[in-house]
């Protein structure tokens, strides 16, 4: 420790100089030298690994951020870690079963997947206009429905990551009273396999309609609340305003869609430019913004949370009238008949005494559409949907089987998260997290 001519030695410092207490500096090998080769290049090249178990990427997604300082000079996203081949399986799948597995694909608004994938499956078969009125008001339902509690979700997570843990709390009570109507309707809160290929598994249950006006009233109610937390909040706006900016441009060119290319102030909207399931007939605004940032994403979900709500009333009304929710069909329609009943959902009493007691040509048809499915004529197609996280699309091909030949699957989240490096490079670290928040990607359809 005496010697000054050693590398990295140190030398003691009196203990005048430090008033009584012994001390001691480094000095002498090659510090200086470095610092000065640092200041020379101007590097200083720090690689993070922000995820993929992280509170703050909305799933399984890593970001490899290098830094200087606290600002990041790199950003780029890593995915594949939740990798389930759906694609593949369906192709091993009857048409109507391949539901089950696009369901789970963005596991937070599975609805939107299974429309898509049906809708291009009517189209195959040519069928489109003879789903019943009354299915394609129930799939409406269903699908703003989702857009709401999608958009809780978005609100309720960049909300917790911003550090406003009442946000979180607020948004997923909102969010509990939708996934009640789901379970009331399909049996099940999430991936629900739903909405089949000719209309939907079963009608709304009796009460249903109530049921709805009554949550949409206490979704109103949550919402007031979480606007009074969040649009006056300064803190929050000091995070997200001019934060994570991607200009219209910078948006088209990467393909990117819904919120974020309509905070840039461009209303592309699916369910204007390209309407199904009768959404022409609707009367709804789609909601922009100018700012481009983080700020002006939020602002346009909460909007489109309202104009969701405007189109769940008008289906509501429309529900009154009863009618089929499956193509009359018979080689097409899904023949369970099905009823929640006190051990879940599962096939009514009645077709089950119908196929199993009176009508053997009834149970031969049950067996042979349920295990070897329906033949969809060859060909391909292509169908988009308005998700809530931007346009999304299935591209199915058909050989004349039983089985997709090919299923593919355009998520927006994987399109959307093109966008990190643009909005995170420049920006401080902290406000990785706020970019990433406002795209609102869910790995699940980014890895499928």
């Amino acid at each position: 420790m005496t010697t000054s001519q050693t590398p990295h030695a140190t030398r003691p410092v009196s203990q005048d100089e430090t008033q009584g207490v012994p001390s001691f500096e480094a000095s002498g090998g090659d510090w200086s030298e470095i610092a000065e080769e640092a200041a020379r290049l101007g590097e200083e090249r720090i690689v993070v690994n922000m995820g993929p178990q992280h509170p703050s990427t909305h799933g399984v997604l890593r970001l490899m951020l290098e830094i200087d300082g606290e600002t990041v000079t790199e950003a780029r996203a890593g995915i594949g870690y939740l990798h389930t081949g759906i694609e593949k399986n369906m192709e091993f799948r009857t048409w109507t079963q391949g539901v089950t597995f696009c369901t789970r694909m963005d596991y937070v608004a599975p609805l939107f997947q299974e429309a898509a994938y049906c809708l291009a499956v009517e189209k195959l078969l040519g069928i489109t206009d003879d789903v019943p009125e009354r299915a394609s008001v129930i799939r409406v339902l269903m699908m703003e429905l989702n857009r709401i509690s999608s958009h809780l979700v978005f609100l309720a997570t960049g909300g917790n990551e911003l550090g406003a843990t009442t946000i979180m709390i607020l948004g997923f009570t909102a969010r509990e009273e939708i996934l009640k109507i789901f379970e009331m309707v399909s049996g099940l809160r999430m991936n629900h396999a739903y909405i089949r290929p000719g209309g939907v598994a079963q009608d709304v249950p009796p009460g249903a309609i109530d049921q709805v006006r009554e949550a949409m009233t206490k979704v109103r109610g949550y919402f007031t609340q979480l606007e009074d937390l969040m649009l006056a909040n300064p803190i929050l706006q000091a995070r997200m305003k001019e934060v994570g900016v991607l200009s219209l441009a910078a948006a088209m060119s990467l393909g990117v869609t819904g919120p974020l290319l309509r905070a840039t102030g461009l209303p592309y909207d699916v369910r204007k430019t390209d309407p199904y399931c009768g959404y022409e007939t609707y009367d709804f605004d789609v909601p922009t913004q100018e700012a481009s940032d983080s700020w002006a994403r939020l602002i346009v979900r909460i909007e489109e949370c309202y104009q969701s709500m405007r189109i769940v009333e008008q289906c509501l009304e429309r529900l009154a009238t009863p009618g089929p929710v499956m193509v009359a069909d018979k080689k097409v329609a899904w023949p369970a008949q099905l009823a929640i009943g006190t051990d879940g959902m599962g096939n009514s009493l009645d077709h089950i005494k119908e196929i199993m007691g009176t009508s053997m040509e009834a149970l031969i048809h049950h067996f042979k559409l349920v295990t070897e499915g329906f033949r969809v004529p060859a060909g391909q197609v292509f169908q988009t949907v308005e998700h809530p996280r931007g346009e999304l699309g299935v591209h199915l091909v058909s050989d004349g089987g039983t089985k997709p030949y090919r299923a593919h699957f355009r998520d927006p989240s994987f399109n959307n998260l093109q966008a990190v490096s643009m909005m995170c490079e420049g920006g401080q670290v902290a406000d990785v997290v706020v970019a990433v928040a406002s795209i609102d990607p869910v790995l699940g359809g980014v890895d499928r």
